[in-house]
Order: C-alpha cells, then structure tokens, then sequence
C-alpha cells in the first residue's frame, strides 16, 4: 500500500499505512509484547507462556506498530540457524484484526530476515481444526506465503504444533 493510501479495514472505518517501527529498549520490547498478549487471551491464555514470549522478546529483533501513540500489534524474530529464523511471536489487539497490521509487521521481519543473510522463516501456531481462532492464524500465514512443513507433538494432544515454513 503506497504511503498515505486509505483503505477500508473491514468495519466501515480506514486505516492509512501501518506505522512499523523497530524497537530497541529490551525493557520496551517486553513490556509491549506483555501489552498485547494479555489482549489476547483466545491465543495466549496461559500467563506462564505469556510471561516466557516477554522475557524471550528482551533481545530478539522487534518490531511495533503504531496508531499515534497507542501501540496496537508487534512482532519478534529469532534465529534459529544460521539460514532459517522464526517468527517468534506475533500480535495484534483484536480490535486492529484484518486491517493490514499483521502484514506490514510481517514484512518488516521479513525483509530483515533477507537482509541478515536468512534463507528460510519459519512459524509455528496451533494446528488448524482444534480451535476457530488458529484456524484464522493458519489462514494467514499461509496467506503470507508460509507452506505446512509437519504437525509436531510439540505442546500437547489438544495443541498440536503445525509448523509452517517459507523460502525467502
């Protein structure tokens, strides 16, 4: 979307271009991604992991957006080898669904990811049939491009971790 286009977001309102910007403050980082999450409690309902996406959030590559002064989604990234990263943890308040945010954070991890020398991403979410908030999540990575590598027994039987991975 070309800088100060509007669109509709699905609501009958418009958004302009996402502001997405790169946060440095570890202390930031944390206190944003702790932000969102607890917004989310049909994706991140248990306060241990919430609490475990904070802290792992300190020192990874991250990015917010931003609505003014309102931080409304953010997005972190980890190495996980040399050639793959992955999308470590993403949000977006659910008020701010469907607009173009998770997208534009996306393609910010992205394009840093191809900058840094990465070949691959990767992201993992719950697979899709178990809950209808991850099948929206499956839709949309698979929507930025992400193909489904396995479904790993990673978390439990009711939380089976479908693992999705891109060529970039």
């Amino acid at each position: 979307m070309p800088g100060g286009l509007l669109r509709p977001n699905g609501r009958g309102g418009t958004l302009t271009k996402p502001n997405i910007c790169k946060i440095e403050s570890p202390d930031e980082k944390q206190a944003v991604c702790l932000e969102i999450l607890r917004a989310l409690p049909a994706w991140f309902g248990i306060p241990a992991s919430v609490a475990e996406y904070g802290e792992g959030c300190r020192d990874l590559p991250f990015w917010a957006a931003r609505d003014g002064a309102d931080t409304v989604g953010f997005a972190a990234l980890r190495s996980t080898s040399r050639y793959a990263a992955e999308l470590y943890v993403m949000g977006v308040l659910p008020g701010r669904h469907r607009g173009g945010l998770g997208r534009a954070l996306f393609e910010a991890a992205r394009e840093y990811a191809a900058q840094n020398g990465f070949e691959y991403l990767q992201v993992k979410t719950v697979a899709e049939g178990h809950y209808p908030e991850y099948d929206r999540t499956n839709a949309f990575y698979r929507a930025m491009g992400f193909h489904e590598l396995e479904v790993l027994p990673l978390w439990d039987a009711h939380n089976p971790c479908q693992l999705y991975v891109m060529w970039i």
